[in-house]
């Protein structure tokens, strides 16, 4: 379903500004540092709409979509994920359409529903993780 984590996917994950160590860390992991950023980003852009700080919605809403473009949606590989990448692609383009419309009518409840819908996403991205062995 997703193409192995390369190097560009990587540097998408540095270039939105996430603080976090990706030494080591598996595909897997990387998604889920991905998701953690964006809902982040979201729950941000949220409070700077709520607080009617227009800059700072703007740059987190701006954030959330390049962490869906050059992270997730660059993530799927839809010759090997079939089906479900090409789901997982509808979900990320509406979920950029719906935040695009958010920063244009500074609607709060349409960043609410894309955290929503990612949220759900992600607890079923995080529910496929293998298990460690321990040495």
């Amino acid at each position: 379903m997703f193409t192995p984590v390369s190097t560009r996917s990587a540097s998408a994950y540095k270039r939105v500004g996430v603080e976090t160590s990706i030494d080591g860390a598996s595909p897997h992991q990387l998604i889920c540092l991905l998701f953690d950023a964006l809902l982040l980003s979201l729950a941000k852009a949220r409070g700077a709409l709520e607080r009617n700080d227009m800059e700072l919605k703007g740059k987190e809403i701006s954030r959330a979509v390049r962490i869906l473009e050059e992270g997730l949606k660059d993530g799927l590989n839809k010759e090997q994920g079939g089906e479900l990448a090409v789901n997982l692609l509808g979900v990320y383009n509406y979920s950029i359409s719906r935040l695009t419309m958010a920063n244009v009518k500074n609607d709060a409840a349409l960043i609410g529903e894309v955290s929503e819908l990612i949220k759900t996403v992600f607890e079923a991205w995080k529910s496929i993780a293998t298990p460690v062995a321990h040495a």
